[in-house]
């Protein structure tokens, strides 16, 4: 597998493992925690939509939709699936019809800076996501579901 689509694969299995982070044992009310702009649930449904137009763009057929938001568990899963039919699709070495830079630049980044937020959101609403050593943490390629490995350095 070429370099830069390992590095990419590395980086969506890094994305899943700081979403579940910023995500587990979030209770069911934290989807609509209204202190800080979009509610969580818009931006967990946000996400999803990220991964969907990603995949459509490196399979050629460039698409974007506004999901409305599911329930907070189904939109976790829509999640997680959309991130990894991304991840199978760069796996299958299918050839990438959009550019990778364009891709990390603009949907993948954006999804970074969103689990930004909703760990951020976990804070302002009253119930913290523990610090972590990412350095650290058991990241590989290919994981992208929520089935995570647990915290190896929480402080």
């Amino acid at each position: 597998m070429e370099t830069g689509r390992a590095a990419l694969r590395h980086l969506l299995a890094t994305l899943a493992y700081r979403a579940t982070r910023a995500l587990e044992n979030a209770p069911d009310s934290f989807a609509h925690f209204d202190g800080g702009g979009r509610q969580p649930i818009q931006i967990l449904a946000h996400m999803g939509d990220l991964f969907d137009w990603t995949l459509s763009m490196a399979q050629g057929n460039p698409r974007w939709s506004n999901s409305k938001p599911l329930k907070w568990r189904e939109e976790e899963q829509r999640f997680y699936s959309a991130l990894s039919q991304f991840d199978d699709f760069l796996a299958s070495g299918a050839p990438l019809q959009a550019p990778m830079e364009r891709l990390l630049q603009g949907p993948v980044a954006d999804a970074l800076t969103h689990v930004g937020q909703l760990a951020m959101l976990r804070r302002m609403a009253g119930w913290p996501t523990k610090g972590e050593n990412f350095y650290v943490a058991e990241i590989a390629a290919g994981r992208t579901g929520s089935d995570q490995p647990a915290a190896v350095k929480t402080f």
